[in-house]
Order: C-alpha cells, then sequence, then structure tokens
C-alpha cells in the first residue's frame, strides 16, 4: 500500500485506465450474449468514454501544473486576474473532458451547442499538449546547456522560463485553434483526379465517380451540413456517387433523419456504401444499411456489382465492390468483417476492378491479395484533421492522402475526409469532395 501511495499520480492514473480497458475486454466475452442487445451497446460506449476520459486525466494534470501551478511562486497568485484564470483553465479542462460523453446525451439532428464548444477544447487541449511538451524539452536542454550560476539565480531563471514556455504554448493553441475553427467552416474543395485504369471499357471513357468519405454525422456535424454536400455533390453530375465508410456516429434513431438528404443523390449508375470503423463503433450497422437502402444507397457487404451504361455491350463493364471495414474484425462484430474473397466473387481477370475500402491498411491488404484490382478508393486518414495528430496518421497508414500509384496498373486514392471526426477544426489538411475522372488506357 505504501509503494502505491508513492507511485507519481499520473502512474496511478495510468493503472486506473489499464483496469478500465480490461472491464471493456471482459465485458465483451462475458455479457454479449447474457444483454439486451441495445443496453449492451451502451454499456460499450459507457465504458470507452471512461477509457478516454481517465487517459485524457493524465494530459489534464500536465495542463493544470504548467498553467496553474506554476504560477504559485507569482507576486499576483491572490489578484482577481488569476483566479479567473484558474477558473477559465478548470472550465476549459471539463468541457475538453465531457466531448466524448456528448457522443452518449447530445446527438441529434444539428449539433448542440455545448458539443461543439466541447469538441473545440478537446481540439485545443491537444494542441496544447503539444506545445507544452515540446517547449518543455527544449526547456530542459537550454537549462542543461546554459545555467551555470549560483544555485538561487537558477531557480530565479527556471521560474521565469517556465511561465514564458506556458504564455507561447496558451498563445500558439488560441492561435491555431482561430485557424482550425476557420479552415473547418469552409465548404470542402471540389478536388478532380484523372485515373487511367486498366481494362476499362472504351464506352466508360472519361465516367465520373464523385468520392466522399468520413463526414461523420454526430455530435458537431448535422442535417444541414450533409444537405451542403448532397448540393455540391449534385452539381458535379457524376455518373455514380461512392461513399466510403464513417458516414455516421450514431444510431438511426439518433441521425435517421439527418441522413435523409442523400436520398436526393439520384447518381445515374448508382450510389454506393461501405462501412468504416466507426459504423461498428456505434454497433447499429445492419438498422443503417435498411435505411440507406430506403433512400436509394446500395450497402457493398462484401458484394460486387457490375456497372454499366444502359446502351452499352453487355461486355462493356466493370467491377465495383466493396468490403466491411477491417475493424469489424477486431472486434468480432457478428455477421461482418473484412472478406476480399466474397466480395470480389464474380469480378473476371477481363475486366477493371474498383474496390471501396474505407482504411488504407485494407487496401493495402487487399493489393496484396489481388494484384489485378485496379483502383482502391479508401478515406479514414482525414489527412490528419489537425496537427500534430497528421504526423501520427501519417505514420501510421501505408496511403495517407492523395493519389498513389502501385505496380504498373493500379491505383489507391485515399479522400482526406469529406468533413471531419467531432473536433470542429482543421489544420494542414482540407476537407474534400474528389471528383475522379476514370480513363481507358
Amino acid at each position: 500500500m505504501m509503494i502505491v501511495k508513492q507511485l507519481p499520480l499520473e502512474v496511478k492514473i495510468a493503472a486506473l485506465a489499464g483496469i478500465v480497458f480490461f472491464a471493456i475486454m471482459a465485458s465483451r466475452t462475458c455479457l454479449a450474449e447474457r444483454m439486451e442487445v441495445n443496453r449492451f451497446r451502451w454499456l460499450l460506449k459507457l465504458q470507452m468514454v471512461l477509457f478516454a476520459n481517465i487517459l485524457m486525466l493524465i494530459g489534464s494534470v500536465h495542463i493544470w501544473r504548467n498553467t496553474a501551478t506554476i504560477f504559485y511562486r507569482s507576486p499576483a497568485v491572490n489578484s482577481c486576474c488569476f483566479i479567473f484564470w484558474k477558473v477559465a483553465v478548470i472550465m476549459f479542462l471539463i468541457l475538453a473532458h465531457s466531448s466524448p460523453f456528448t457522443m452518449l446525451f447530445l446527438v441529434a439532428e444539428e449539433p448542440h451547442f455545448f458539443s461543439l464548444a466541447a469538441y473545440t477544447c478537446l481540439g485545443t487541449y491537444i494542441i496544447l499538449i503539444f506545445f507544452l511538451f515540446t517547449l518543455g524539452s527544449l526547456e530542459q536542454g537550454y537549462k542543461l546547456l546554459v545555467y551555470r550560476r549560483t544555485k538561487l539565480d537558477t531557480v530565479n531563471k527556471n521560474s521565469r522560463l517556465a511561465m514564458k514556455k506556458t504564455v507561447i504554448a496558451v498563445m500558439m493553441s488560441v492561435a491555431l485553434t482561430v485557424c482550425g475553427l476557420l479552415n473547418a467552416s469552409q465548404p470542402p474543395a471540389v478536388k478532380s483526379v484523372d485515373i487511367t485504369v486498366h481494362k476499362l471499357p472504351l464506352s466508360m471513357d472519361k465516367l465520373k465517380v464523385v468520392l466522399l468519405s468520413d463526414i461523420h454525422l454526430g455530435p458537431t456535424v448535422g442535417k444541414t451540413k450533409l444537405e451542403m454536400i448532397v448540393k455540391m455533390v449534385k452539381a458535379l453530375k457524376p455518373d455514380i456517387t461512392v461513399i466510403v465508410g464513417d458516414l455516421t456516429d450514431s444510431d438511426v434513431k439518433d441521425l435517421g433523419t439527418a441522413v435523409e438528404p442523400l436520398g436526393r443523390l439520384n447518381s445515374p449508375l448508382g450510389t454506393y456504401f461501405v462501412t468504416g470503423n466507426h459504423e461498428y463503433y456505434n454497433s447499429d450497422v445492419n438498422n443503417w444499411f435498411e435505411l440507406l437502402k430506403s433512400l436509394d444507397v446500395h450497402p457493398l457487404h462484401n458484394e460486387n456489382v457490375k456497372i454499366l451504361f444502359p446502351s452499352s455491350r453487355e461486355s462493356d463493364w466493370f467491377c465495383l465492390a466493396g468490403v466491411d471495414d477491417i475493424e469489424a474484425n477486431v472486434l468480432r462484430y457478428s455477421g461482418h468483417g473484412m472478406d476480399l474473397e466474397k466480395a470480389l466473387r464474380g469480378c473476371d481477370a477481363d475486366h477493371a476492378i474498383v474496390l471501396l475500402a474505407h482504411q488504407p491498411l485494407a487496401a493495402k491488404w487487399a493489393i496484396q491479395a489481388r494484384p489485378d484490382i485496379n483502383l482502391v478508393l479508401s478515406g479514414h486518414t482525414h489527412g490528419g484533421q489537425i496537427f500534430p495528430l497528421n504526423i501520427v496518421a501519417y505514420w501510421m497508414n501505408p496511403f495517407f492522402v492523395g493519389l498513389y500509384q502501385v505496380g504498373q496498373s493500379t491505383f489507391v486514392y485515399v479522400s482526406s475526409g469529406t468533413m471531419y471526426y467531432g473536433i470542429p477544426m482543421r489544420l494542414g489538411s482540407r476537407a474534400e469532395i474528389t471528383e475522379i475522372i476514370l480513363h481507358c488506357p
């Protein structure tokens, strides 16, 4: 017991997070067959929110020490300004911590102001943690290299340097937050990409595919945003529209009305959808499939369709296939999971194959298993969405954003996302609607 008391606070928090994580795993194993589906789904969501909050406590302790505790030696510690500052920091941390809870209680057709404020604070929280850590590392290096004077002088300099570090970190975080909010508030950019597809029929030269991904209907994206996206897509007059996952972050009962604008897409050769990882986090995939079908959006659940113009010859077609997101395999989601063999059944070597796969990692696996795939359309990365997450997303994905050529006749295109996930900010990335023009070789 004495050893536990002597452990640093951050270590205690990390241990608590580990306990919650194992509770989540135990729940999946022991309660999945015993609880009613909706209750079990809600329990898992609550556990994930608690797990995220406990992990965030480590960062919050660091922020508090660097933005409040550090000023206790200052002469202004008893002033009204400092009291106001402490209250502001506390409110900021409370809002940041409350953001995951909005997934449980504040999801509706249009975003609540509280959700927008909470997720904005979460974005600032991430940026602030990065700058405090980076500047703190530079501060430690400076101390080791420069300080050679008396102990008292060193203490005074340490205190002043630490305060300057905090002021710079806060100012940079606020500035980048404003830039990120302004960037994300703009309509998605329309990005046009020309891709030569081996074995594409001559009659389909210049066929137009509009790619949407990562719309993330949920606490900060609602029906109004989706209506804007649909209007922009219709203006492009695509032959086919495809949505490569992460359409929604909640259940049909909460967001069923928000998705209705998709029914107005009316692409001549169809609108198609594959699941992303977030469809499996909300655990309501089958209900979403039924709703999307009623809106004439066709889920490709490890299956394919032959795309051809009504006036074309019977042999002039290409295979459009879609696979479930690989997260379904990890979560052991019943009846779902990436099954490439099933998805490509009937897609022969004489016709072009276009595959929809949410994650770039799935795209890599698919190409390795079937080198005859001509084009894979993916999303998932958001282009990193905000700095410094861009760096993490870049290293975690085999394809990050944009067009990649693999071998002589295979291409992968990764969208940076049509909206954003949760945090209504974009830094170092831009939301996009992708207009892909397919060309014959």
